[in-house]
Protein backbone atom coordinates (compact mmCIF):
# COMPACT_ATOMS: atom_id res chain seq x y z
CA UNK A 1 0.00 0.00 0.00
CA UNK A 2 2.77 2.42 0.80
CA UNK A 3 4.47 2.34 -2.62
CA UNK A 4 1.13 2.73 -4.36
CA UNK A 5 0.20 5.73 -2.28
CA UNK A 6 3.60 7.25 -2.94
CA UNK A 7 3.09 6.80 -6.68
CA UNK A 8 -0.34 8.44 -6.52
CA UNK A 9 1.09 11.30 -4.51
CA UNK A 10 3.85 11.91 -7.06
CA UNK A 11 1.33 11.90 -9.92
CA UNK A 12 -0.84 14.35 -8.01
CA UNK A 13 2.12 16.68 -7.45
CA UNK A 14 3.03 16.55 -11.15
CA UNK A 15 -0.54 17.34 -12.21
CA UNK A 16 -0.81 20.22 -9.76
CA UNK A 17 2.51 21.64 -11.00
CA UNK A 18 1.35 21.48 -14.61
CA UNK A 19 -1.98 23.10 -13.69
CA UNK A 20 -0.25 25.94 -11.85
CA UNK A 21 2.09 26.46 -14.80
CA UNK A 22 -0.87 26.76 -17.16
CA UNK A 23 -2.53 29.28 -14.86
CA UNK A 24 0.69 31.27 -14.66
CA UNK A 25 0.99 31.38 -18.44
CA UNK A 26 -2.62 32.42 -18.86
CA UNK A 27 -2.25 35.13 -16.27
CA UNK A 28 0.58 36.86 -18.14
CA UNK A 29 -0.76 36.59 -21.66
CA UNK A 30 -3.23 39.51 -21.82
CA UNK A 31 -1.04 42.55 -22.62
CA UNK A 32 2.50 42.32 -21.31
CA UNK A 33 4.97 42.07 -24.16
CA UNK A 34 2.34 42.60 -26.87
CA UNK A 35 2.06 46.31 -27.69
CA UNK A 36 1.34 45.50 -31.34
CA UNK A 37 -1.72 43.54 -30.23
CA UNK A 38 -2.86 46.61 -28.32
CA UNK A 39 -2.78 48.57 -31.58
CA UNK A 40 -4.76 45.76 -33.20
CA UNK A 41 -7.43 46.28 -30.53
CA UNK A 42 -7.44 50.00 -31.35
CA UNK A 43 -8.06 49.16 -35.03
CA UNK A 44 -10.85 46.80 -34.05
CA UNK A 45 -12.50 49.46 -31.90
CA UNK A 46 -12.38 51.97 -34.76
CA UNK A 47 -14.11 49.47 -37.02
CA UNK A 48 -16.97 49.28 -34.51
CA UNK A 49 -17.64 52.98 -35.00
CA UNK A 50 -20.97 53.93 -36.53
CA UNK A 51 -22.46 57.11 -37.93
CA UNK A 52 -24.37 57.55 -34.67
CA UNK A 53 -21.20 57.58 -32.55
CA UNK A 54 -21.34 60.73 -30.44
CA UNK A 55 -18.88 62.52 -28.18
CA UNK A 56 -19.42 60.00 -25.39
CA UNK A 57 -18.32 57.16 -27.66
CA UNK A 58 -15.16 58.99 -28.70
CA UNK A 59 -14.36 59.95 -25.10
CA UNK A 60 -14.72 56.30 -24.08
CA UNK A 61 -12.45 55.32 -26.97
CA UNK A 62 -9.75 57.77 -25.87
CA UNK A 63 -10.08 56.73 -22.22
CA UNK A 64 -9.60 53.07 -23.14
CA UNK A 65 -6.44 53.55 -25.20
CA UNK A 66 -4.83 56.81 -24.00
CA UNK A 67 -3.49 57.95 -20.64
CA UNK A 68 -4.90 61.04 -18.94
CA UNK A 69 -1.71 63.00 -19.74
CA UNK A 70 -1.14 61.49 -23.18
CA UNK A 71 0.06 63.49 -26.17
CA UNK A 72 -0.28 62.91 -29.91
CA UNK A 73 2.24 64.33 -32.38
CA UNK A 74 2.06 64.42 -36.18
CA UNK A 75 4.92 65.53 -38.42
CA UNK A 76 4.70 65.86 -42.19
CA UNK A 77 5.86 68.13 -44.99
CA UNK A 78 3.49 70.25 -47.08
CA UNK A 79 4.09 72.58 -50.00
CA UNK A 80 4.97 75.47 -47.68
CA UNK A 81 7.40 73.49 -45.52
CA UNK A 82 7.49 70.92 -42.70
CA UNK A 83 4.69 70.88 -40.15
CA UNK A 84 4.56 69.58 -36.59
CA UNK A 85 1.39 69.43 -34.50
CA UNK A 86 1.17 68.20 -30.91
CA UNK A 87 -2.15 67.91 -29.09
CA UNK A 88 -3.02 66.85 -25.56
CA UNK A 89 -5.36 64.25 -24.17
CA UNK A 90 -8.49 66.41 -24.24
CA UNK A 91 -8.15 67.04 -27.99
CA UNK A 92 -7.29 63.47 -29.05
CA UNK A 93 -10.91 62.20 -29.33
CA UNK A 94 -11.81 65.05 -31.64
CA UNK A 95 -8.75 64.34 -33.80
CA UNK A 96 -9.84 60.78 -34.59
CA UNK A 97 -13.39 61.95 -35.11
CA UNK A 98 -12.23 64.61 -37.59
CA UNK A 99 -10.72 61.88 -39.78
CA UNK A 100 -14.12 60.27 -40.31
CA UNK A 101 -15.86 63.62 -40.64
CA UNK A 102 -13.54 64.38 -43.56
CA UNK A 103 -15.02 61.59 -45.70
CA UNK A 104 -13.15 58.54 -44.36
CA UNK A 105 -15.23 55.38 -43.97
CA UNK A 106 -12.54 53.07 -42.58
CA UNK A 107 -9.26 53.59 -40.73
CA UNK A 108 -6.61 51.18 -39.48
CA UNK A 109 -2.86 51.02 -38.89
CA UNK A 110 -0.64 48.30 -40.34
CA UNK A 111 2.76 47.50 -38.80
CA UNK A 112 5.71 45.72 -40.40
CA UNK A 113 8.67 44.54 -38.30
CA UNK A 114 7.95 46.61 -35.18
CA UNK A 115 10.62 46.83 -32.48
CA UNK A 116 9.82 46.75 -28.79
CA UNK A 117 11.85 48.05 -25.88
CA UNK A 118 10.97 47.61 -22.21
CA UNK A 119 11.65 50.22 -19.54
CA UNK A 120 10.86 50.49 -15.85
CA UNK A 121 7.49 52.16 -16.25
CA UNK A 122 6.80 52.02 -19.98
CA UNK A 123 7.01 49.94 -23.15
CA UNK A 124 8.04 51.57 -26.42
CA UNK A 125 6.96 50.32 -29.82
CA UNK A 126 8.98 51.67 -32.75
CA UNK A 127 7.83 50.77 -36.26
CA UNK A 128 9.71 52.31 -39.18
CA UNK A 129 7.32 50.73 -41.71
CA UNK A 130 3.90 51.81 -40.50
CA UNK A 131 1.04 52.40 -42.91
CA UNK A 132 -2.11 54.31 -42.05
CA UNK A 133 -4.81 53.03 -44.39
CA UNK A 134 -7.97 55.08 -44.96
CA UNK A 135 -10.90 54.37 -47.26
CA UNK A 136 -12.70 57.36 -48.75
CA UNK A 137 -16.18 57.20 -50.21
CA UNK A 138 -16.34 60.73 -51.66
CA UNK A 139 -16.03 62.01 -54.30
CA UNK A 140 -15.34 58.40 -55.33
CA UNK A 141 -13.99 55.30 -53.69
CA UNK A 142 -10.28 55.81 -52.95
CA UNK A 143 -7.82 53.92 -50.79
CA UNK A 144 -5.12 56.11 -49.27
CA UNK A 145 -1.95 54.52 -47.83
CA UNK A 146 0.11 56.89 -45.69
CA UNK A 147 3.60 55.54 -44.96
CA UNK A 148 5.70 56.73 -42.06
CA UNK A 149 7.31 55.93 -38.74
CA UNK A 150 5.13 55.30 -35.70
CA UNK A 151 6.52 55.48 -32.16
CA UNK A 152 4.17 54.55 -29.32
CA UNK A 153 4.93 54.62 -25.61
CA UNK A 154 2.68 52.42 -23.45
CA UNK A 155 2.30 52.28 -19.70
CA UNK A 156 3.76 49.13 -18.16
CA UNK A 157 0.63 48.01 -16.30
CA UNK A 158 -2.57 46.02 -16.80
CA UNK A 159 -4.31 48.78 -18.77
CA UNK A 160 -1.34 49.37 -21.08
CA UNK A 161 -2.58 52.70 -22.38
CA UNK A 162 -0.71 55.01 -24.73
CA UNK A 163 1.32 57.82 -23.14
CA UNK A 164 2.89 59.18 -26.31
CA UNK A 165 1.89 58.84 -29.98
CA UNK A 166 4.27 60.13 -32.66
CA UNK A 167 3.59 59.51 -36.35
CA UNK A 168 6.09 60.94 -38.85
CA UNK A 169 4.68 60.87 -42.38
CA UNK A 170 7.10 60.22 -45.23
CA UNK A 171 4.89 59.64 -48.29
CA UNK A 172 1.39 58.62 -49.29
CA UNK A 173 -0.35 56.86 -52.17
CA UNK A 174 -3.92 57.29 -53.37
CA UNK A 175 -5.28 54.18 -55.09
CA UNK A 176 -8.42 54.15 -57.25
CA UNK A 177 -9.88 50.87 -58.58
CA UNK A 178 -9.35 50.32 -62.30
CA UNK A 179 -13.05 49.66 -62.79
CA UNK A 180 -13.89 53.11 -61.43
CA UNK A 181 -11.38 54.76 -63.77
CA UNK A 182 -12.72 52.85 -66.81
CA UNK A 183 -16.32 53.71 -65.98
CA UNK A 184 -15.68 57.44 -65.58
CA UNK A 185 -13.40 57.63 -68.63
CA UNK A 186 -16.15 56.20 -70.84
CA UNK A 187 -18.84 58.51 -69.47
CA UNK A 188 -16.75 61.69 -69.32
CA UNK A 189 -13.25 61.77 -70.84
CA UNK A 190 -12.47 64.97 -68.96
CA UNK A 191 -13.03 63.16 -65.69
CA UNK A 192 -9.65 61.46 -66.01
CA UNK A 193 -7.88 64.71 -65.13
CA UNK A 194 -10.07 65.06 -62.06
CA UNK A 195 -9.19 61.54 -60.99
CA UNK A 196 -5.51 62.41 -61.21
CA UNK A 197 -5.82 65.08 -58.50
CA UNK A 198 -5.16 64.10 -54.90
CA UNK A 199 -7.99 64.26 -52.41
CA UNK A 200 -5.63 64.45 -49.41
CA UNK A 201 -2.45 66.27 -48.49
CA UNK A 202 0.20 63.81 -47.37
CA UNK A 203 -2.61 61.37 -46.60
CA UNK A 204 -4.43 63.82 -44.33
CA UNK A 205 -7.80 65.29 -45.24
CA UNK A 206 -8.41 69.03 -45.33
CA UNK A 207 -10.90 68.63 -42.49
CA UNK A 208 -8.24 67.13 -40.22
CA UNK A 209 -5.68 69.74 -41.29
CA UNK A 210 -8.05 72.54 -40.36
CA UNK A 211 -8.62 70.90 -36.99
CA UNK A 212 -4.87 70.62 -36.35
CA UNK A 213 -4.46 74.31 -37.17
CA UNK A 214 -7.27 75.07 -34.76
CA UNK A 215 -5.52 72.99 -32.09
CA UNK A 216 -2.61 75.42 -32.23
CA UNK A 217 -5.02 77.95 -30.70
CA UNK A 218 -6.96 75.53 -28.51
CA UNK A 219 -4.00 73.73 -26.93
CA UNK A 220 -2.63 76.74 -24.97
CA UNK A 221 -6.17 77.52 -23.80
CA UNK A 222 -6.59 74.13 -22.11
CA UNK A 223 -4.83 75.39 -18.99
CA UNK A 224 -7.07 78.47 -18.89
CA UNK A 225 -10.23 76.42 -19.27
CA UNK A 226 -9.21 73.92 -16.60
CA UNK A 227 -8.32 76.76 -14.21
CA UNK A 228 -11.68 78.41 -14.92
CA UNK A 229 -13.52 75.19 -14.06
CA UNK A 230 -11.46 74.49 -10.94
CA UNK A 231 -11.43 77.97 -9.33
CA UNK A 232 -14.41 79.70 -11.00
CA UNK A 233 -12.26 82.66 -12.03
CA UNK A 234 -13.06 85.12 -14.77
CA UNK A 235 -11.23 84.69 -18.09
CA UNK A 236 -9.14 87.80 -17.42
CA UNK A 237 -8.09 86.56 -13.96
CA UNK A 238 -7.28 83.11 -15.36
CA UNK A 239 -5.06 84.68 -17.99
CA UNK A 240 -3.29 86.91 -15.45
CA UNK A 241 -2.66 84.00 -13.08
CA UNK A 242 -1.40 81.72 -15.82
CA UNK A 243 0.94 84.31 -17.30
CA UNK A 244 2.30 85.20 -13.87
CA UNK A 245 3.05 81.56 -13.07
CA UNK A 246 4.73 81.06 -16.45
CA UNK A 247 6.83 84.15 -15.83
CA UNK A 248 7.85 82.73 -12.45
CA UNK A 249 8.96 79.48 -14.09
CA UNK A 250 11.05 81.38 -16.64
CA UNK A 251 12.75 83.66 -14.12
CA UNK A 252 13.31 81.34 -11.16
CA UNK A 253 13.67 77.58 -10.65
CA UNK A 254 10.43 75.68 -9.94
CA UNK A 255 11.07 75.42 -6.20
CA UNK A 256 12.39 78.93 -5.65
CA UNK A 257 9.62 80.95 -7.30
CA UNK A 258 7.81 81.81 -4.06
CA UNK A 259 11.04 82.53 -2.21
CA UNK A 260 12.18 84.84 -4.96
CA UNK A 261 8.90 86.73 -4.87
CA UNK A 262 9.18 87.14 -1.09
CA UNK A 263 12.73 88.41 -1.33
CA UNK A 264 11.88 90.81 -4.12
CA UNK A 265 9.00 92.23 -2.12
CA UNK A 266 11.16 92.71 0.99
CA UNK A 267 13.97 94.29 -1.01
CA UNK A 268 11.51 96.64 -2.69
CA UNK A 269 10.23 97.87 0.67
CA UNK A 270 13.71 98.37 2.08
CA UNK A 271 14.76 100.25 -1.03
CA UNK A 272 11.74 102.55 -0.97
CA UNK A 273 12.12 103.43 2.73
CA UNK A 274 15.56 105.14 2.48
CA UNK A 275 14.35 107.17 -0.49
CA UNK A 276 11.56 108.66 1.63
CA UNK A 277 14.02 109.50 4.41
CA UNK A 278 16.31 111.28 1.99
CA UNK A 279 13.42 113.42 0.74
CA UNK A 280 12.48 114.48 4.27
CA UNK A 281 16.03 115.41 5.14
CA UNK A 282 16.56 117.36 1.97
CA UNK A 283 14.86 120.44 3.50
CA UNK A 284 17.23 120.47 6.47
CA UNK A 285 20.71 121.90 6.61
CA UNK A 286 23.66 120.03 5.16
CA UNK A 287 25.32 119.60 8.55
CA UNK A 288 22.24 117.93 10.00
CA UNK A 289 21.97 115.50 7.06
CA UNK A 290 25.62 114.45 7.35
CA UNK A 291 25.30 113.95 11.09
CA UNK A 292 22.25 111.73 10.77
CA UNK A 293 23.77 109.68 7.93
CA UNK A 294 26.67 108.58 10.14
CA UNK A 295 24.32 107.14 12.74
CA UNK A 296 22.60 103.79 12.73
CA UNK A 297 19.67 103.38 10.33
CA UNK A 298 17.57 101.71 13.05
CA UNK A 299 18.20 104.38 15.74
CA UNK A 300 17.74 107.68 13.96
CA UNK A 301 17.03 110.74 16.10
CA UNK A 302 14.52 113.40 15.00
CA UNK A 303 17.31 116.01 14.84
CA UNK A 304 18.55 118.83 17.06
CA UNK A 305 16.11 121.39 15.65
CA UNK A 306 13.09 119.20 16.34
CA UNK A 307 11.56 119.79 19.78
CA UNK A 308 9.50 116.85 20.99
CA UNK A 309 8.00 118.71 23.92
CA UNK A 310 6.54 121.43 21.76
CA UNK A 311 5.11 118.89 19.34
CA UNK A 312 3.39 116.87 22.09
CA UNK A 313 1.87 119.91 23.69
Amino acid sequence: MYPKSTENLSELLIKSFVFCSVLKIRRHTPYFGQPDYRLYELNKRLQQRSEESDNLWWDAFATEFFEDDASLTLTFCLEDGPKRYTIGRTLIPRYFRSIFEGGVTDLYYSLKHPKESFHNTSITLDCDQCTMVTHHGKPMYTKVCTDGRLILEFTFDDLMRIKSWHFAVRAHRELIPRSVVAMHSQQDPGMVETLGKNITRQGITNHTLNYLRLCVILEPMQELMSRHKAYALSPRDCLKTTLFQKWQRMVAPPGAANQANGKNGAEGETQRAPNKRRKRKGSQSGSTATANSTGSSKKRSPGPNFNLATQVS
